[in-house]
């Protein structure tokens, strides 16, 4: 499964030998390592980047999940979450599990003192043996977390709720008198742009996801092709895991762009027209 994992180390010497454990694993097919980066907390508690690799395409989530860590860690748990918006809140904090992920951050803000190092990477792990047997000797503290995909879910319901503003506008609009239908064609107009603004975003989400895919796709293929027919086959079934859920993925977002894409379109229905023709 497509995990975000933390790992705390008491020093940076033991998070990169720790990375390089993980780099182990994924040489030998036991997880597909996708992206990484390692960050510190200073003697004084303010946190740094210290590397980071495979940013682009593929490590964009990480980046931008390490970035917000960044953030939460470098002061208390509560205020950084009511500061946080956009991009922070869609991955680090899903509106049906905020417990679950408020306590994980806390639970990763906790472990992660004063100069205490993590590695922060995006994995896919077939079961947690692997990765908790080969950080043990470096005393790390592992936490995980799945890769919720808050912002699809965003997208998604702003896009059924400006479908169902311009159904209720269209329906306002035929019981309106003419200084009524004026107002009720520019909240149209309004809608209209937000609607354009959203499908473009669901465009350039769907267009990141593919390429996001690729790369992973990318990834495991070369795993499969330096490993022994018994790890083939469990990379194999690992790719497909993954090119299902992305699957998923994908067909989520073009049916929430059809949604906007019906309603900006031409209606059959009397009366319907003149609420989008403005």
């Amino acid at each position: 499964m497509n995990k975000m994992l933390v790992a705390v180390f008491d020093n940076e010497n033991k998070a990169h030998e720790g990375l390089t454990t993980l780099k182990s694993l994924h040489d030998n097919g036991d997880i597909s390592l996708y992206a990484s980066a390692v960050i510190n907390k200073d003697a004084n508690g303010k946190v740094h980047l210290k590397t980071a690799q495979d940013t682009e395409p593929i490590g964009t989530a990480t980046g931008l999940f390490t970035g917000s860590l960044i953030g939460l860690l470098g002061g208390p748990v509560g205020v950084a979450i009511g500061a946080a918006t956009g991009t922070l809140i869609g991955l680090l904090f899903d509106e049906d599990h905020d417990s679950v992920n408020i306590e994980f951050v806390e639970e990763v803000s906790n472990a992660m003192t004063n100069g205490k190092t993590a590695v922060i990477a995006e994995i896919d792990e077939d079961w947690n043996i692997p990765v908790d047997t080969g950080l043990e000797p470096y005393n790390a503290i592992v936490f995980r977390r799945y890769r919720y995909e808050v912002v699809d879910q965003q997208l998604e319901r702003e896009s059924k709720a400006i479908a169902d503003e311009f159904d209720a506008l269209e329906e306002e609009l035929k019981h309106a008198n003419e200084e009524r239908k004026a107002k009720i064609k520019a909240s149209v107009t309004n809608l209209k742009n937000k609607a354009k603004a959203t499908n473009e975003m669901l465009n350039k989400k769907i267009n990141d996801i593919q390429k996001e895919l690729d790369g992973k796709v990318k990834a495991i293929q070369d795993q499969i092709n330096d490993a022994n027919e018994k790890r083939k086959a469990k990379l194999q079934k690992r790719l497909g895991t993954l090119q299902e859920e992305y699957k998923v993925r994908m067909a989520k977002l073009k049916k929430a762009s059809g949604l906007i894409n019906e309603a900006l379109g031409p209606k059959t229905e009397a009366g319907k027209n003149e609420a989008v023709s403005v």
